[in-house]
């Protein structure tokens, strides 16, 4: 899923995300996007990014194999209000219904709300999932960043439907001035999951379900993007990002939720992105 473009992005998404977290490009959790030269906040503000990825990886799940997944995302701001709408095409589907077609089996809605104050950056929101085949989810979140070195932000959410439960995502990130205004943007992240719902839950060694509960670290996600920015208005960010398990329990979990059944990824893609 995505978490929408908040404090940001490369988990190549992401995020997906509204203004929660920024970092490079993440599935689902959001896309770095061209910034346009205009007095922020004074008018309102739109984007639109396209990215182009060799796999969905969601909180550490593989949300596709061995497919070429289209991750578009329109945001738009004003006075510190956003709102966005990204979407997932998987261009061949690994399992299901669809198997072997082209499938768009997601589009999320973020609405949020973000302010400065002074060095710290406070934000929250409401996450809508409506996902192909599945319950649909619905998160409220809230973020703390601070704007020192490596950008340290604390993002909590807590999904309030049928998968009730707290993720707590902790993200740095920092981004190096290349020539030509170029930029090398780096991040890392960790989380912590506690499942309130008998649907997430621990796993055995032999991927057997439990009735416990998960609770602890689950995943964590390094990424490394180049961002170029061409024309006005347009940047191009090529990425790539390893997603892995915190935990032992975190690493059965995942394997028995992913598709292909691997709980540490590799992947990668590029992202255009355009804002005016």
């Amino acid at each position: 899923m995505v978490m929408v473009v908040w404090i940001g992005g490369l988990a190549l998404g992401w995020v997906h995300i509204a203004g929660a977290e920024e970092k490079p490009l993440v599935p689902g959790e959001g896309t770095t996007v061209a910034t346009a030269d205009q007095e922020e906040g004074d008018r309102p503000t739109a984007s639109a990014d396209v990215a182009f990825l060799s796999q969905y990886i969601w909180r550490g799940y593989a949300l596709s194999k061995d497919s070429l997944v289209i991750q578009p995302s329109l945001t738009t701001a004003y006075k510190g209000f956003s709102l966005n709408v990204w979407g997932n095409l998987d261009t061949d589907a690994y399992q299901g219904a669809y198997k072997g077609d082209s499938k768009w089996n997601e589009t999320d809605l973020t609405f949020g709300y973000d302010h400065s104050f002074g060095i710290l950056g406070v934000g929250a929101g409401f996450v809508y999932y409506a996902l192909d085949g599945a319950n649909d989810w619905k998160e409220f979140y809230l973020s703390l960043g601070v704007d020192t070195l490596l950008a340290p932000t604390l993002t909590v959410y807590r999904e309030i439907s049928k998968n009730q439960g707290w993720y707590v995502h902790l993200g740095i990130s920092h981004s190096f001035e290349l020539p030509s205004d170029m930029t090398l943007d780096l991040a890392g992240s960790v989380s912590y999951w506690g499942s309130d719902n008998d649907t997430m839950v621990k796993y055995n060694d032999d991927l057997s379900k439990t009735t416990e509960r998960f609770s602890g670290f689950h995943d964590g996600l390094v990424s490394v993007g180049l961002t170029i920015p061409f024309w006005k208005y347009f940047t191009v960010v090529p990425s790539i990002a390893y997603a892995f398990p915190l935990s032992h329990q975190a690493d059965n979990e995942i394997q028995a939720l992913s598709w292909g059944g691997n709980a540490n990824h590799v992947f990668g893609g590029v992202t255009l992105s355009m804002a005016f």
